[in-house]
């Protein structure tokens, strides 16, 4: 992680958490927009695909919630296979889960962090690398499963090997 240093080392909960992603975004040199003093909208290139992350602060709440969309559709006769896909995925999950847009057709990444307490810059930067990490390590799983015509269990199974070297 890089550990982009700010002012200060943790957010009180008053505070507003998108102030500090915007500033690592920013260092990262990712293009973002700020849609309205509670939310973010932030595209990056992944390794396989163009990233739309989206994250939403609700103060009374005193939640941060986050989604990572994939640039891509997931055609109608593959959704029942893409769903079982879903719920392999999520039982190899830590942290959030994926999920599916229905209205859009996308798969997404997502996961919602209370704030209640304090919270540091570096969480919110694990938070932003976890879930671009996740949605590159699965995005050739979804490929297998609506491009490929790979079962779901399949699919896992390659997502989950790791390489070892370079070729």
């Amino acid at each position: 992680m890089s550990g982009i240093q700010l002012a200060d080392d943790f957010i009180s909960p008053t505070d507003n958490p998108l102030e500090v992603i915007e500033e690592i975004v920013l260092g990262k040199e990712w293009s973002c927009d700020r849609r309205s003093p509670d939310e973010l909208a932030i595209e990056i290139v992944g390794k396989w695909c163009d990233f739309s992350l989206f994250f939403a602060w609700s103060q009374n709440a005193g939640a941060l919630h986050f989604s990572c969309s994939f640039d891509m559709r997931v055609p109608e006769n593959k959704k029942d296979e893409v769903f079982r896909l879903l719920i392999q995925i999520n039982e190899k999950m830590w942290l959030g889960y994926f999920s599916f847009w229905e209205e859009e057709g996308l798969p997404l990444f997502r996961h919602t962090m209370l704030l209640k307490g304090q919270i540091s810059a570096d969480q919110l930067e694990d938070l932003l690398e976890i879930a671009v990490s996740e949605c590159n390590r699965f995005y050739p799983a979804f490929q297998f499963v609506i491009w490929g015509g790979k079962t779901a269990s399949e699919a896992v199974e390659a997502a989950m090997i790791e390489t070892v070297g370079e070729a």
